[in-house]
């Protein structure tokens, strides 16, 4: 089955350039519903065709894809929302991931690297390439109050140990099959710890990564 992916960008050369990419190079792989020029129009699209991943620009008139970001993932039927850029000011990153974005995409990328990073965060993985990763260090790291640390510290603490264990793990970058193997436990067990802590939490697998770096916990034995 086919990945339904939806393209947003204020310039419509772009919508469709990224859609030739998407459908040309992934071999069947991905199918484009729509492209759309504006955060309103992509929210209602999306109310109406439920697209796996929306790929979202930042910079456009009516409504920024941040926002528009937050406003696709509070739908009852949440796509998967990915950063279509090329340069992010500063700080761009870090509100992204607080509103739900799992991941960027440049558009200078290869054809083959957007493939793989637009069917990667279908998996649940988070898809970041170095610059972002780059930029979102350097923010956190130019800003973390006490407060928000121990806010987020106390937000990990309420959770179960072993669900709070496989939450640590997952912010390292391990994947299901490498949590299940680092607790001993199985790939399934793994998946409905985390499934279980992102529903306490209210939040998805890389907002939950971004809570553990914004705890700034001590390092593990």
């Amino acid at each position: 089955m086919s990945v339904l992916v939806s393209v947003v960008d204020d310039d419509p050369m772009i919508c469709q350039a990224m859609s030739l990419i998407l459908t040309d190079y992934s071999e069947g792989r991905i199918k484009v519903i729509s492209t759309s020029t504006s955060g309103a129009d992509a929210v209602l699209r999306a109310q109406r065709e439920h697209p796996d991943v929306v790929l979202m620009d930042i910079s456009m008139p009516d409504m920024d894809g941040i926002e528009t970001t937050r406003r696709l993932r509070a739908l009852p039927h949440p796509p998967h929302v990915m950063i279509l850029t090329s340069l992010s000011p500063s700080n761009t990153v870090e509100r992204a991931v607080e509103a739900g974005v799992e991941g960027f995409v440049s558009k200078t990328d290869a054809p083959g690297e957007i493939i793989r990073r637009v069917l990667g965060v279908c998996e649940e993985t988070p898809q970041f390439n170095a610059a972002s990763q780059r930029q979102l260090i350097g923010d956190l790291h130019a800003q973390r109050p006490v407060s928000r640390r121990d806010e987020a510290r106390a937000l990990l603490d309420s959770l179960p140990e072993r669900e709070r264990e496989t939450v640590l793990l997952a912010a390292e970058g391990l994947t299901n099959a490498q949590i299940a193997e680092r607790m001993f436990i199985s790939e399934r067990t793994a998946k409905a710890h985390l499934s279980s802590a992102a529903d306490k939490l209210a939040m998805g697998r890389v907002q939950m990564a971004r809570l553990v770096e914004r705890a700034d916990l001590p390092p593990r034995p």
